[in-house]
């Protein structure tokens, strides 16, 4: 009987020795409404988490989680993708990106035209002597080499860049209005084709700015082609979105046919009264692309006011060659005079928005001079009437004391072809703006409230109130249509394997606060946000995590499949 006692308390010494079994699961996402990004009905149930990626949804096999986040009564949906995030230099400063993370969003892509890479001596010189309220040094020469430094410093969100067609362009070319010799445009290729192998997106370009408005259709096409043929696509801020717009959506499926790659349109939208009634043949063209075999998409923001700068009021052939000559020639008498002319032509070759906002739909936000700040939140109109000028004097003068082409919102578009586009299948989003917080630099300038409400104020305005769409819509083409576009095929849907970036969040609560005249308000009803497995955000507030990743093309040669093919018909999209 000894002996058997002994074996007994010796076996549960062993046993209370062991070490105990490790959680099945780092987290447990349990009871939500589970919306996968499919666009099909929700289910209810759980999602697990293990390492960075999900491996259950729905019903998970019964275990222990290190951390559990109780979704009840809440959507759990895949991450939201910003297709056109302007983080570029904001997360430099703060890799929270909060004003993004707090509405859902887990991947900011950037490159919309300029892209923080391929850089050479002097365009980081000049990128240097012409930053803002945010300075940073720049230490990285590729695209590659930017988003690398991102990462390594630590930030939320995942990041992912285009290569933009005006840098590949400025790189070779410089800021002048020239046409590539055969010799030049084959270094832009190969400048294209490195920064696809390095994981770029595709090319970005935006056509209505100098110097990027100088490059014409078969320059874009050849660029587009090499990008093409790495498995990118071809993104555009188009030739023009007002009085030349028809035109500018042919120039966009041009591109994509003749290059063979895929294209998606920036910010869709109709800018100025008199172009409100062309959606029906946007919408048109676009869906027959789409039926003969092109893949041809579009993305928008939620608003009916742009944000850029005063360089979209004035003809482009006076900013050639840069800001500073820009500012030179419009000291100029004659020049000047020219401009102002040219300001008031109903079709003079250029974007002209401030002609079809008014000088009082012109909003100033922007400002890099200290002495031009306490003009933010008044309009053009106001500056002028208390300067005692017209409008484009004071445009002219603002450009000229600032120096910089001063950040502007344009009241633009109509609200009723804003909600019609929400619904539009192939129609994705992206704030075009910076993920920021109201405090530090941030506060010393303005911005648009898309920067701050882009994504919840489509949940809450277009779905819930307004019905325009349903909700299992809405997340799909705010995570499994844009990962799709992007050709990430393991993000943007909820389900095994798939990296685990997921929002939770509250359909009847979730709510965009910012408005124009006080845009730098937080949305509320986002409690959760999961990158890359961790959380970023929990109850509604940051996390010290900073998990975001650098995502990367399918041309990266990290790829099983990456690098670039003998042609873009190659890939399968």
């Amino acid at each position: 009987m000894k002996a058997i006692a002994g074996l007994a308390l010796a076996l549960l010494a062993s046993a209370s020795a062991a070490p105990a079994a490790s959680p099945a699961y780092d987290l447990m996402i349990r009871g939500g409404d589970i919306y996968d990004g499919s666009g099909g009905a929700p289910v209810k149930g759980d999602v697990g988490v293990r390492g960075q990626r999900i491996v259950c949804v729905g019903t998970c096999p019964a275990g222990a989680a290190k951390k559990t986040v109780d979704a009840a009564g809440k959507a759990v949906a895949p991450g939201f993708v910003n297709m056109l995030s302007w983080s570029t230099e904001s997360l430099i400063h703060d890799g929270r990106g909060l004003s993004e993370l707090k509405q859902g969003v887990t991947l900011e892509v950037m490159g919309e035209g300029s892209s923080m890479g391929p850089l050479n001596p002097q365009m980081k010189a000049l990128a240097r002597q012409r930053q803002g309220d945010i300075k940073y040094p720049i230490t990285w020469t590729t695209l590659d080499g930017y988003l690398r430094f991102l990462e390594k410093k630590g930030v939320s969100l995942n990041v992912a860049s285009f290569v933009g067609a005006e840098t590949v362009r400025v790189h070779v070319l410089g800021e002048d209005d020239v046409d590539p010799t055969p010799p030049q445009l084959d270094r832009m290729r190969a400048l294209v084709k490195a920064a696809m192998e390095d994981g770029a997106m595709g090319v970005g370009s935006s056509l209505i700015y100098a110097p990027g408005t100088f490059a014409e259709t078969d320059e874009l096409t050849a660029l587009v082609a090499e990008a093409g043929k790495c498995g990118g696509f071809y993104i555009s801020h188009m030739r023009s979105e007002e009085k030349r717009l028809l035109e500018a959506v042919d120039e966009l499926i041009e591109i994509s046919r003749r290059s063979g790659a895929p294209a998606e349109i920036y910010h869709l939208k109709q800018s100025g009264r008199p172009n409100w009634g062309k959606l029906d043949a946007v919408i048109a063209k676009v869906e027959a692309a789409r039926a003969a075999g092109q893949r041809i998409t579009a993305d928008m923001y939620t608003y009916t006011a742009g944000s850029t700068g005063l360089d979209a009021a004035m003809p482009t052939w006076v900013q050639a060659g840069g800001v500073e000559q820009w500012i030179a020639r419009l000291k100029d008498p004659a020049t000047r005079a020219k401009v102002k002319a040219e300001m008031d032509l109903e079709d003079g070759g250029f974007a002209n928005l401030m002609r079809y906002a008014g000088p009082e739909g012109t909003l100033l936000v922007g400002f890099k001079n200290p002495k031009l700040k306490g003009l933010t939140g008044q309009t053009l109109a106001q500056v002028a009437k208390d300067r005692g000028v017209d409008a484009r004097d004071a445009a002219i003068d603002l450009v000229i004391e600032d120096g910089s082409r001063v950040q502007v919102v344009y009241f633009l578009m109509d609200e009723a072809n804003v909600a019609r586009q929400t619904a539009l299948p192939w129609v994705s989003f992206g704030s075009d703006a910076e993920g920021q917080a109201p405090e530090g630099p941030f506060l010393l300038s303005s911005t648009h409230p898309r920067a701050y409400g882009n994504f919840s104020r489509l949940l809450a305005k277009y779905v819930r109130d307004e019905k325009r769409l349903s909700l299992s819509e809405a997340v799909r083409k705010l995570s499994a249509l844009p990962a799709h576009n992007l050709g990430l095929h393991d993000r943007g849907v909820l389900k095994a394997g798939n990296y685990a970036d997921v929002v939770v969040f509250d359909p009847a609560t979730i709510q965009d606060h910012a408005t124009f005249e006080k845009p730098q308000q937080f949305a509320t009803g986002v409690s959760e946000v999961v990158v890359n497995g961790q959380l970023a955000l929990e109850n509604g507030e940051p996390t010290a995590a900073r998990p975001g990743q650098v995502v990367r093309g399918r041309g990266w040669t990290g790829w099983k499949d990456g690098g670039c093919r003998k042609s873009a018909a190659d890939w399968s999209w």
